[in-house]
């Protein structure tokens, strides 16, 4: 009986064991919390753009490299939906070229989009496009779901883009008429050299040592050769932002045009292929680049140069609404490669370049900037007249003759001159350098501003985004001739007991008016000033103030004379005292305000000045002859004669004079 009981207590214990293990395994899977599946952000590549992606707002992963410039991107903060997704990321600063994830969000199409260099980034203008996008750092937003699969405009070509298809997906055929949009769900990536097909053009012939031939004595030049280049390979770190040319996708027509993602229906039926830049607006220069040819700089220096150069056309964004630009190579004698309507674009330009072949001879810079003074900045050469005028020197060692002179001529023509010297004269070179100092005598401005010294033509790529940073900088293009900056202006101001003490102060009010507008110095506008009735009086002339403030402070003291009003001698004694020291490149404007009749006769110095080349603006005001300002005035009378019928209205003829000077300047040949 003992062991009866014993069984049936452990049997009991058995059965108190399972329901035990049982109500525990059953509590558990009751209490246990359902995990939501990890939301994965997709992982695109640097050429995928957002024009291709139909999601309005999403998260993805860049990869590295995408600072690449073949990675096109339009505009600046506010994207086209045709850049780039991760090239735009790097030039908005919100990634690096590491890569990390970013933030998406589509909006409106814009009117244009500004291309600037940011982040080691060109991005490019365009006039408009049909969406934008903004990029953003990845923090989600509550109660934002994004995708983890996104959905594209195409299913051609899936492969291309790299983790973004299934392995089930790859093993599968894709029929021809497969409709889009399709979701592509993540896996492992594809090369995307395998799909692209894109055609690249041939590498500069870099060799694997560079020697500089010996410069030529007694001429002044260095003669022993140096070690240049140790590698095989020259690496996009040590060239800077500009890509190598291998690295350059040349445009075809087919797949490669629409990088293997297909543009969407919408995009094709107005733009069917990638938008030609227009240019940045914001660079609108006309640039010439003299490069040396010389037998001295040896074949691989010239390689360098050539690569150099196109590193710079890369980062400005040529176009006929931005900056355009030309070659010339000099030795013993210049030659122009192209000029300024040659090529209008980045890519037609980097074709051009590569292309040139080395002239030899020795460095006759002074030459080149003669040369290109009389003929490149022409109308025929594809000067546009508004924009102002750039010329960036290049000198391997120094020049082999002297260039003061003629880079003075140069500047007084309104070029602004640029110097890039690569491997200057070494101390005991200095004996055979021609003429000491040669670049702070040619530059615009002696400030640093215009002068590159590189130590090295290993280094010279770093001079790329310095050299384009200046060019583009026109409010400090100091030497540009404009309308405002290349003028000797003469105010002939009658001083005649009609005119009075209180009408005569608001006169002067007005020369200072217009003298405000105008760039004031002894290189740039100057200003000199007569007064007259039956006599004449030289008040200051062009030569005694060379600053505005010194200029408007001469005008204030102008005492006034009182008298008659012989505004033709007043004309002929401007020419012989004023006019007559003017400097030959200026423009002679002649200003003359009177409020009668003349005395005397007008119309013979009134010809006389136009003879002179003397550009005369006439001003009337109350009892002013009008027929009589015709006459002084510039042909056609309508753009160069002015009255008012009250001293006090002067004022508001002062923008259309301006206006009308500025016009006129532009209409007229450069030189």
């Amino acid at each position: 009986m003992g062991i009866a009981v014993l069984t049936m207590k452990a049997s009991i214990i058995e059965v108190l064991v399972v329901l035990l293990v049982t109500g525990i395994y059953s509590t558990n899977i009751l209490t246990k919390k359902v995990k939501r599946p990890k939301f994965t952000v997709p992982r695109i590549n640097c050429d995928v753009k957002a024009g291709k992606i139909i999601n309005p707002e999403f998260m993805v992963k860049c990869p590295a490299g995408c600072q690449d410039p073949k990675y096109h991107v339009y505009g600046t903060g506010v994207y086209a939906s045709y850049s780039s997704v991760c090239g735009a990321a790097v030039h908005s600063g919100v990634l690096d070229n590491s890569g990390g994830k970013i933030l998406i969000r589509k909006v409106a199409g814009q009117s244009g989009y500004k291309g600037t260099y940011s982040n080691g980034v060109q991005s490019l203008s365009l006039p408009r496009w049909r969406e934008s996008f903004i990029v953003s750092e990845s923090k989600p937003q509550k109660g934002v779901t994004y995708p983890s699969t996104l959905t594209y405009s195409s299913s051609k070509n899936p492969a291309a883009r790299a983790d973004e298809t299934t392995k089930d997906y790859e093993k599968s055929s894709i029929p021809a008429t497969t409709t889009w949009p399709i979701t592509l769900t993540q896996g492992p990536a594809i090369p995307v050299a395998e799909v692209t097909h894109r055609v690249l053009p041939k590498p500069f012939p870099f060799a694997a040592t560079v020697t500089s031939s010996p410069r030529p004595h007694p001429m002044g030049l260095r003669s022993q050769e140096m070690d240049l280049w140790s590698t095989t390979t020259h690496t996009r770190s040590q060239r800077g932002p500009g890509a190598h040319p291998g690295e350059m996708d040349v445009w075809k027509p087919g797949p490669a045009l629409l990088d293997s993602g297909f543009v969407p229906k919408e995009e094709l039926s107005t733009q069917s292929s990638e938008p030609v830049s227009q240019g940045d607006p914001n660079c609108k220069v006309d640039l010439s680049f003299l490069i040396d040819g010389s037998s001295s700089i040896g074949k691989r220096r010239f390689q360098i140069q050539k690569q150099f150069l196109a590193d710079v056309v890369q980062a400005l964004d040529i176009g006929p609404a931005g900056p355009l630009m030309g070659i010339v190579q000099y030795g013993d004698n210049p030659a122009t490669q192209f000029n300024l309507k040659t090529h209008m674009n980045s890519q037609d330009l980097k074709t051009a370049i590569e292309k040139i072949t080395q002239r030899g001879g020795l460095s006759n810079v002074g030459r080149a900037i003669s040369f290109v003074t009389k003929n490149f900045f022409s109308k025929a050469n594809g000067n546009r007249g508004g924009a102002p005028n750039v010329a960036v020197v290049m000198v391997d060692g120094w020049p082999t003759d002297k260039v003061e002179e003629t880079a003075r001529v140069a500047r007084e023509s309104g070029i602004n001159i640029f110097f890039i010297t690569i491997e200057g004269a070494a101390e005991k070179e200095k004996q055979y350098v021609l003429e000491p100092n040669f670049a702070n005598k040619a530059v615009c401005r002696t400030n640093g501003f215009y002068s590159f010294n590189v130590q090295s033509w290993l280094s010279l790529h770093k001079t790329v985004q310095p050299l384009v940073k200046r060019v583009c900088d026109t409010d400090r293009l100091t030497c540009s001739k404009t309308c405002l900056n290349s003028a000797d202006i003469g105010f002939v101001i009658d001083g005649s007991s009609s005119v009075g003490t209180g009408n005569f102060r608001t006169v002067l009010q007005f020369v200072a008016n217009i003298s405000k507008e105008f760039e004031i110095s002894d290189t740039d506008t100057r200003i000199g000033a007569v007064q007259y009735t039956y006599e004449q009086r030289l008040e200051f002339g062009f030569d005694k103030h060379s600053t505005k403030t010194d200029v408007l402070s001469a005008i204030k003291r102008v005492g006034y004379w009182s008298g008659g009003t012989s505004t033709g001698a007043a004309i002929q004694y401007a020419l012989e005292q004023l006019f007559k020291k003017s400097k030959p490149n200026k423009r002679k404007l002649m200003i003359l305000i009177t409020d009668g009749k003349s005395y005397d006769d007008v119309r013979i110095p009134a010809i006389a000045a136009h003879q002179k080349g003397v550009i005369t603006y006439a001003i009337g005001v109350a009892w002013a002859a009008q027929d009589e300002l015709e006459v002084i005035a510039t042909h056609p009378a309508r753009d160069h004669s002015f009255f008012v019928e009250e001293f006090d209205n002067l004022y508001k003829s002062v923008p259309r004079i301006i206006q009308n000077i500025c016009t006129e300047f532009n209409s007229q040949p450069r030189n």
